[in-house]
């Protein structure tokens, strides 16, 4: 019925002679740029021989017979419109009072502080620049709907001030986190999207055909292994953000596309892998926040101090159990007490990593796990001094995983052993979606690839810390969502 009557109020427009749709406008000034300026006016002060043009969208309107009032809110901010007919052609008056909360207007004029002491501009001409045909949700109940927000999310923003704050601090974390990188003369660069066999991470890819060579391709999963191949080719360190796709869940921490930043470093570990992500986080919260004390859900937390624990000295500060020195059917019986979801044919390291997934939730503060059992990624060097773990580590932060980090496997040899062995495994299980074996990366490293550390982060889940959401479709522009 609204959008029947914007539609009627559309042809009226029309045929008053005014254009709902022009082609641009003259703006000369943002809204926050007006009210710095002129902040300092006094109550009933007006200075009409200057002219200012802004333009956005009408979120409030007051209209009283020769007088009328708007706000309007651009990018920057928001600000009253003073329309008087004495102010205004006729013409623009009727246009003005045809107009709703939702259009898109442009207002050119002087500047004026009403008696009650609000800036205002006090408008000559008046131009319509988008007529709305849908009306806004009520700006007294606001758009509350979390389904709408997220399919709508168009609407979310114009509603809700502080969503688009949430998504302006992304773009700046982001921004930081990139000059991070290169002040310290990592290389960003781009690895591909498609690919014909794809690898670094265990998760199912999503499959398309080309028609050109007519064979499956998949989206990537990680840009690991093209990231390496870089290291090979002689740069000394490299970073890229990418979007990667996992056929897997959906749910307040997962989403099907993702963005994740990747570096890698010749000639350090996984301690000096630590070393900078700990640097990144510090530098980054006080560049975007002003300080490395920040509260998330309730919890205050201070990023510039990571404890480090061992996989093992987690399991025994969290779950109050030893378990560095238990056989297979200690661990099976201690996953049972606290009724860990295991099967018969799991080796020792899986058992320790169950159990370790089984509190993770637990871990609120800042912490890194490292020293990962050797089953849980083939891409890893041994742990010096005992190589039934390995040099990985993962940052925790309120129960979720923030990266995931290695001192890099960079024997070919070993490593084709383990991803063979991977392959194996998967494809006993059944999986139609098993990786081939990249024989290429492997060939890479036979040219000799240095020692070297990696770290991939997931940026919607440090997004999601650094802003206070509880969803990782808080801090996605548009998350997947199911078909309405």
């Amino acid at each position: 019925m609204a959008e029947e009557m914007q539609k009627r109020e559309l042809e009226e427009i029309r045929k008053m002679g005014f254009d709902p749709y022009p082609y641009s406008f003259d703006r000369t000034n943002y809204i926050k740029d007006v009210l710095e300026k002129y902040s300092d006016m006094k109550s009933g002060e007006k200075i009409e021989n200057i002219k200012i043009s802004i333009a956005g969208r009408i979120v409030s309107m007051r209209r009283h017979g020769n007088l009328s009032f708007a706000h309007i809110e651009d990018s920057t901010g928001k600000l009253q419109a003073f329309v008087g007919v004495d102010n205004v052609d006729k013409k623009d008056y009727e246009l003005f009072l045809k107009l709703n909360i939702g259009d898109i207007i442009g207002v050119e004029g002087g500047v004026i502080k009403t008696v009650k002491g609000e800036l205002s501009i006090l408008a000559k001409k008046i131009t319509l620049l988008a007529k709305a045909l849908r009306t806004l949700p009520s700006q007294w109940y606001g758009l509350k709907d979390v389904e709408i927000r997220y399919r709508q999310r168009y609407v979310d923003l114009i509603m809700n001030p502080e969503v688009r704050k949430t998504f302006m601090l992304r773009t700046k974390i982001i921004d930081v986190m990139r000059e991070f990188f290169n002040k310290r003369g990592f290389l960003e660069v781009e690895t591909p999207i498609l690919q014909q066999i794809y690898g670094g991470a265990a998760a199912k890819p999503f499959k398309t055909f080309m028609n050109d060579i007519k064979k499956d391709v998949f989206l990537r999963t990680a840009d690991e292994l093209y990231l390496k191949r870089l290291i090979v080719g002689g740069f000394d360190s490299v970073f890229e953000f990418a979007k990667d796709f996992r056929n897997e869940s959906i749910d307040l921490k997962h989403n099907p596309e993702f963005t994740m930043l990747e570096f890698y470093k010749s000639y350090i570990d996984y301690k000096g892998v630590m070393e900078i992500f700990e640097e990144l986080i510090k530098y980054v919260t006080e560049k975007v926040l002003g300080t490395t004390n920040i509260e998330y859900q309730g919890h205050k937390i201070d990023l510039a101090k990571w404890e480090r624990l061992t996989m093992t000295d987690a399991i025994k500060k969290y779950l109050d159990e030893d378990v560095s020195n238990m056989k297979v059917e200690e661990l099976i019986k201690t996953a049972k007490k606290h009724r860990v979801e295991i099967s018969d044919e799991m080796t020792r390291g899986e058992l320790i990593n169950a159990l370790f997934e089984s509190i993770g939730n637990k871990i609120i503060n800042p912490t890194i796990i490292m020293d990962y059992p050797k089953e849980t990624v083939p891409l890893c060097k041994p742990k010096r001094g005992n190589p039934e773990f390995i040099e990985r580590f993962e940052p925790y932060i309120f129960g979720m995983e923030l990266g995931n980090a290695y001192s890099e496997l960079n024997d070919p040899i070993v490593q084709k052993k383990l991803l063979e062995d991977q392959v194996k495994i998967r494809k006993k299980v059944d999986e139609p979606w098993t990786e081939a074996l990249d024989e290429d990366f492997i060939r890479a490293m036979e040219y000799g690839m240095p020692p070297m550390g990696g770290m991939g982060i997931g940026i919607d889940r440090l997004v999601m810390i650094l802003t206070n959401s509880i969803s990782i479709r808080d801090v996605i522009f548009f998350p997947f969502m199911k078909p309405e």
